[in-house]
């Protein structure tokens, strides 16, 4: 039998970001406690600012009986001259009965002590306090609250408890706290506890008292009224989902209004209004004809029949914010971009200040900028003396922003800021575009720096952070990784891919290392190899053929992953690879780099010919890319199938046994050059 089930857990307002971490964890946790009391059943978790909730519709009454077994030691162990030993004693005191009531059994070809006994199921209501115990404990926000005398903890206080099964009230503490059948409404409505005389009445309760329970009903609601607002004021609302998941949060009572604020603020950059509304108001954006207007959305969480006051108050709260940018950015403008000041800023222990930074950097960034030279002259249509100067101003003005007034008060603006303040100052396009984008690519598919040069001046930054960091120990392990030195390998992977430049990751490294103190290179090495891995969208395996052939170019091994990828999935690759697979197994023993010359006149069957003759034009050809080399190669099947099925390879004649094992070892080490065929499984 089952019954209706609703837990409410009351506490006062959650924060948002702490609750939206882990609201997939709160409803797994459940689902697991569910399972290990045996009593599964679907359940919805549902959460406003003021209350956790869980509802099933069906919950089992109680746990089903069952039969347990269990199995004691050999009777060779637990019984001596007729005498249970301490073992057997143990056995059945685990059993909850004395030793007479043991039974026996088989077990691994073993006569042993058995048990067997019906459990009768708990009832569920008599589980709840010790299974919400165990949910609550599981929710891991981090940061915790204590309150009044009380030595536990949570995340805010809580303050009334619902325990709910059908319509009977379940006796359950949680913090002080005894449940009842009271709940709270919007605040607006009501300071005082509501009758709930029936779960069926929950919802409605909650309703009539301005509280949307469901949070998937207040993101439509808010979607529904932002479009009635584009449409009434001609405006388009950014809608931000991390910013709309916020404020659904911390609504119950959710009601988006337009405010707005003095043009004259529209002088600062639009990133700078837009970061003061949603980083500490949850303001939403409002653009008119593309460009940043002087409005904003707030949803406000108020139950009034008038919003102009509560209007009015955000429009108070955020001029002052405005105000402080303006006077910031202005400011920042009259004293210029300077670096000085960086050289008393550390940067990590061992490797000095940003100004030292700064220096390193330069350093990479030149060199960087002599290998692709030539491409980012035919990008950019300028002198490399032209280049060699606006790179070094690139990366001696890329840090320079961290001194001034506007990202002391709003870090996340970092870069973008000194982008604004060196346009505005007059500086070349190339060294304020680079300075924009020194950072990219912030996170995996984020944005990539919009060309070669100011993808030198972010890889720059990048290999410095990472040479500089392993070069006095401070390397990642396990899934500790607090300077991101792995997002930091991943950006320069895709932009080395998507520029096409040459990275030799062991010459780039020896080019580079001058500047750090003496290191295990190696480890480096090892390290990138392994973010290339999990960074490329392939079959591993063919990951792990192509970096098994040595390659240790970043752009050649994604061209050559790609390209063998393509191969390995099409749907008659499988059945064709055994070929290729016997090639592998027939040249492991042998020395690739030993003489694997072939000579011709010891051919005896017409196979062999047709194989050499085959294999010699494959490999005087010229490839216009890896596909095309790989198709070639692959496209020996047919030959390798009839040297199989016509010529014996370990025939009794040595010379004839080394010459066929040179042919086919050969070819092997042909594909092993561009990637190790041993390595791919299908």
């Amino acid at each position: 039998m089952t019954q209706a089930l609703l837990i409410e857990i009351g506490v006062e307002e959650l924060p948002a970001i702490p609750l939206l971490k882990i609201v997939s964890n709160i409803e797994k946790s459940w689902k697991n406690i569910l399972e290990a009391y045996k009593l599964s059943s679907a359940f919805e978790f549902i959460y406003t600012p003021r209350r956790l909730v869980l509802k099933h519709s069906a919950m089992p009454l109680k746990q089903e009986d069952s039969t347990v077994e269990f199995f004691g030691p050999p009777l060779v162990a637990a019984i001596k001259d007729g005498e249970p030993t301490k073992a057997a004693e143990g056995f059945a005191r685990k059993c909850g009965v004395d030793f007479d009531a043991l039974g026996r059994s088989e077990k691994n070809g073993k006569e042993v002590l058995y048990f067997k006994k019906e459990e009768k199921g708990a009832q569920t209501a008599a589980l709840l306090q010790e299974m919400i115990e165990k949910w609550i404990a599981s929710m891991a926000f981090g940061k915790m609250m204590r309150w009044g005398s009380r030595s536990d903890e949570f995340i805010r206080p809580v303050r009334w408890l619902q325990v709910r099964m059908g319509d009977t009230s379940v006796p359950v503490t949680l913090f002080g706290v005894e449940s009842d059948t009271k709940t709270f409404v919007h605040r607006m409505v009501s300071y005082d506890a509501l009758e709930v005389p029936t779960i069926d009445a929950y919802d409605a309760i909650l309703s009539e008292g301005a509280v949307m329970l469901q949070p998937k009903e207040r993101e439509a609601v808010i979607l529904t009224q932002f479009d009635v607002l584009e449409a009434e004021y001609n405006i388009v609302i950014e809608r931000d989902t991390a910013l709309l998941a916020e404020v659904v949060a911390i609504t119950e009572n959710p009601k988006a209004l337009v405010g707005t604020f003095d043009e004259l603020f529209l002088e600062l950059p639009p990133e700078v209004i837009i970061t003061s509304m949603k980083e500490h108001q949850r303001y939403f954006p409002v653009f008119e004809k593309g460009k940043i207007a002087n409005k904003f959305v707030v949803v406000s969480n108020a139950y009034t029949d008038d919003y102009t006051k509560v209007i009015a108050g955000n429009e108070r709260v955020l001029k002052p914010r405005l105000a402080d940018g303006l006077f910031f950015y202005q400011n920042d403008l009259k004293n210029g971009l300077s670096t000085d000041g960086l050289e008393k800023v550390q940067f990590i222990d061992g490797l000095g200040s940003l100004a030292d930074k700064i220096t390193r950097e330069k350093n990479i960034a030149i060199r960087l900028l002599a290998l692709y030279m030539d491409k980012v002259e035919a990008q950019t249509g300028k002198s490399s003396a032209e280049l060699e100067k606006a790179m070094d101003r690139a990366v001696n003005l890329a840090k320079a922003d961290l001194m001034s007034e506007m990202v002391y008060e709003f870090t996340e603006l970092q870069g973008l800021m000194g982008y604004y303040y060196a346009k505005a100052l007059g500086e070349d396009e190339l060294v304020y575009s680079a300075i924009k984008e020194q950072y990219m690519p912030v996170g995996e598919g984020a944005e990539l720096p919009s060309s070669i040069f100011s993808s030198i001046v972010s890889m720059s930054s990048k290999l410095d952070t990472l040479l500089g960091l392993f070069s006095v120990g401070k390397i990642p392990t396990g899934s500790k990784d607090p300077f991101a030195l792995r997002r930091a390998v991943n950006g320069i992977v895709r932009m080395v891919i998507a520029y096409d430049l040459p990275f030799n990751i062991d010459d780039v490294i020896v080019l580079l290392k001058d500047a750090y103190a003496d290191f295990d290179t190696e480890i480096l090495t090892d390290f990138i190899i392994e973010r290339i891995n999990k960074s490329l969208d392939a079959n591993p395996s063919v990951i792990a053929a192509v970096l098994a052939s040595g390659e240790r170019d970043i752009n050649e091994i994604a061209k050559k992953v790609a390209a063998l990828n393509e191969i390995v999935s099409s749907d008659t690759f499988k059945e064709q690879f055994s070929t290729f697979k016997r090639v592998a197994n027939i040249s492991k023993d042998i020395d690739l780099e030993s003489d694997l010359r072939i000579d011709t006149t010891l051919f005896q069957e017409d196979a062999e010919v047709n194989l050499y003759t085959a294999y010699e034009k494959v490999i005087n050809q010229d490839y216009a890319d890896y596909k095309t080399q790989f198709e070639a190669l692959f496209g020996l099947k047919r030959e390798l199938d009839g040297y199989f099925d016509d010529v014996m390879v370990n025939t009794d004649d040595e010379a004839l046994k080394k010459n066929r094992l040179n042919t086919i070892a050969s070819i092997y080490k042909t594909f092993k050059d561009i990637a190790d065929i041993k390595e791919i499984t299908v």
